[in-house]
């Protein structure tokens, strides 16, 4: 670490901090799309309904759909 801290006239400390983060993204990025949207998926599903029903054709009138 000491010569990337020296390369990128840094400390020690960050340069440690940046390696890590450039090897989170690279794990992050050899995730598949499926396994990236588990977390959103969970926190959607974790959202208590509201109890209310979407009308049908309110929607349909929004979009111009007959």
């Amino acid at each position: 670490m000491t010569r990337v801290a020296a390369l990128r006239q840094t400390s020690k400390t960050d340069a440690v901090r940046l390696a890590l983060q450039h090897e989170l993204e690279r794990l992050e990025a050899d995730m598949s799309l499926a396994e990236r949207l588990k977390p959103l998926q969970a926190r959607f599903a974790a959202k208590a309904s509201t109890g209310l029903k979407a009308d049908k054709a309110f929607y349909e009138d929004l979009s111009g759909d007959p």
